[in-house]
C-alpha cells in the first residue's frame, strides 16, 4: 500500500486489496503478456500506476467479481517471471533458519531432534543461496532492477530481509556448524560480528535518511508494519552477540556486549516510535484488510528479540566483574534486571501476538503473498524469549507453553511453505503485477 490508498480504508471488507485484481474493472479484456514489453508493474493491460478505487460502483456484487488470481494465468516466460523475484523472498530463509534455532534450544529434547535442526539449517543455507542466485539472475537480465528495487516505495522496505537472513545464518551457524571454543575461529567470529554491525548500521541510517528525504510521501493511512524492517537488522546485533559469546567463551565479552546492547537499544527505540504510528493508524482506520493482516506479526519481533538479547547478554557477563569508575558493577544484579526487563518486554510482544492472531482469525487472507512469512519469523523470536524466561525462572509451565508454541510455529511454517510453492507453480507470485515490485497491492 502507498499514498494512493488514502481514499481506500485499511479496514475489513469483502473486496480484495490486491492490485492485480480486476474487481473494479470487470469488463476489461486481458491481453497476454509480451516478452518485449517494458515491465513497469502492470497486471496485463491494467496499469497499476493509474488511480484505482477499490469500492465497486453501481452496486456491483464484489463476491461475483473476478480476480486475477482466480483466472487461469497467462503463460509468461521464465525471464519475465524472474523479473518479479523480489527481496521479500529472503523471508523464507529467515523463517527456516528461525525454525532451526528454535529446535536447537527446545527445553524438551528427544533423540533425533538436533538432527532435524541440522536438516533445517542445511535447508536454510540452500534457500539463501538459491535466493541470492535468483536475485543475481534478475539483476543480470534487467540491469536497472537493482537500483529500482532498493529505492522502490514498496519493495525497498523488504531489502533489509536480506540482512535479516544473514543474521539468521550467523546465529544458526554458531549453533550447528561452528566448533565450540576453537581459538582458530576467534578472528572469523569477531570479524563477522563487527562487519555485520557496521553494514546494518549504514543500512539503518541510509534507508531511513532516503525515506525521510522526501523521495516518497507516506501518510498515516499508508502505515504498515514493514516500515520497521530497515531497523530490524541492526537490532538483531544484540541477539548475535549473545549467541557467539555462548559458543566462543574465550572471546573478550565486554566490547561485544556493549556493542550488542547499544544496537539492540537503537533498534527497539526506533520500533517503539513506529509502534506509536502503527497504533494511530489502527485507531483511525481499523484493522488491516484480510490480505495485509499477517503483517501485524512483524510487531511481535522487536520486544521479543530484545528480551531474548537482554537475557543472553547478561548471561555472558563474566562473574568476576569489579568496580569500574564511580560505580560498582555486580553481574548477578545485572542479570536480575535483565530478566525483569525481559518479562516486561515479553508482555508487549504477547499483546501484539494476540492482536495479530485474533485479527487473522477474524478474516484470514485469501491469496498467498510473501507477506505470509511474518507469521513465522517474528513468532520464533517470541518463542525463543519465552524459552529463555522459562529457563531463568526454572518454570516448567512456561517451558511447556514454549514447547506448544514451537509446535504451532512449525506447523505454520509447513503450511506457509506449501502455499508458497503452490503460488509459484500456479502463477500467483513471480508474475506481472502480483509481487512487491508493484506500488499498489
Amino acid at each position: 500500500m502507498d499514498r494512493r490508498d488514502l481514499d481506500v480504508p485499511w479496514a475489513d471488507s469483502n473486496a480484495s486489496t490486491r492490485r492485480n485484481s480486476l474487481e473494479s474493472l470487470p469488463a476489461m479484456a486481458i491481453s497476454p503478456p509480451d516478452d518485449n514489453a517494458t515491465h513497469d508493474g502492470r497486471c496485463h493491460t491494467l496499469n497499476i500506476m493509474s488511480p484505482i478505487i477499490e469500492k465497486p460502483s453501481k452496486k456491483v456484487d464484489v463476491e461475483k467479481n473476478v480476480d486475477c488470481t482466480e483466472l487461469a494465468p497467462q503463460k509468461v516466460s521464465l525471464r519475465q517471471r524472474m523479473h518479479h523475484f523480489t527481496w521479500a523472498w529472503f523471508t523464507l530463509p529467515m523463517s527456516s533458519g528461525g525454525i532451526s534455532l528454535l529446535i536447537y534450544v527446545q527445553p524438551h529434547q528427544f533423540t533425533g531432534l538436533r538432527v532435524i535442526g541440522t536438516v533445517f539449517y542445511s535447508l536454510t543455507l540452500l534457500a539463501f543461496t538459491l535466493a541470492c542466485l535468483a536475485m543475481l539472475c534478475r539483476f543480470l537480465l534487467y540491469h536497472d532492477d537493482m537500483t529500482k528495487s532498493v529505492l522502490h516505495p514498496r519493495e525497498g522496505f523488504f531489502f533489509p530481509t536480506f540482512f535479516l537472513a544473514i543474521a539468521t545464518l550467523i546465529t544458526s551457524t554458531e549453533r550447528y556448524a561452528m566448533p565450540e571454543n576453537n581459538t582458530s575461529f576467534i578472528w572469523a567470529t569477531q570479524s563477522i560480528f563487527w562487519v555485520y554491525l557496521a553494514v546494518t548500521l549504514v543500512l539503518a541510517i541510509g534507508q531511513y535518511t532516503y525515506l525521510f528525504g522526501g523521495a516518497h510521501s507516506f501518510g498515516l493511512q499508508t502505515m504498515n508494519p514493514s516500515w520497521i524492517l530497515p531497523i530490524f537488522p541492526i537490532m538483531l546485533t544484540g541477539t548475535i552477540s549473545s549467541v557467539i559469546l555462548e559458543s566462543q567463551s574465550h572471546i573478550n565479552p565486554i566490547p561485544i556486549i556493549v556493542a550488542g546492547l547499544t544496537c539492540q537499544g537503537l533498534g527497539f527505540s526506533v520500533a517503539v516510535m513506529m509502534y506509536a504510528h502503527m497504533v494511530g493508524r489502527l485507531m483511525q482506520s481499523g484493522l488491516p484488510h484480510r490480505e495485509h493482516r499477517t503483517g501485524l506479526f512483524m510487531c511481535v519481533g522487536p520486544p521479543a528479540f530484545t528480551a531474548l538479547a537482554l537475557i543472553g547478554m547478561a548471561e555472558r557477563l563474566p562473574q568476576d566483574l569489579v568496580s569500574s569508575g564511580k560505580f560498582t558493577v555486580d553481574a548477578d544484579t545485572i542479570r536480575a534486571v535483565a530478566l525483569l526487563s525481559a518479562v516486561f518486554l515479553w508482555a508487549l510482544s504477547l499483546w501484539w501476538f494476540s492482536i495479530a492472531v485474533v485479527a487473522v482469525a477474524m478474516s484470514p487472507p485469501k491469496y498467498f503473498h510473501l507477506g505470509w512469512w511474518p507469521m513465522v519469523f517474528p513468532n520464533v523470536g517470541f518463542t525463543l524469549a519465552t524459552i529463555s524466561i522459562g529457563n531463568q525462572l526454572e518454570c516448567e509451565g512456561i517451558l511447556w507453553f514454549a514447547t506448544a508454541l514451537s509446535l504451532i510455529i512449525f506447523v505454520t511454517f509447513c503450511v506457509v511453505l506449501y502455499f508458497n510453492v503452490r503460488a509459484v507453480l500456479v502463477g500467483d507470485i513471480m508474475y506481472p503485477g502480483k509481487d512487491e515490485d508493484t506500488e499498489d497491492h
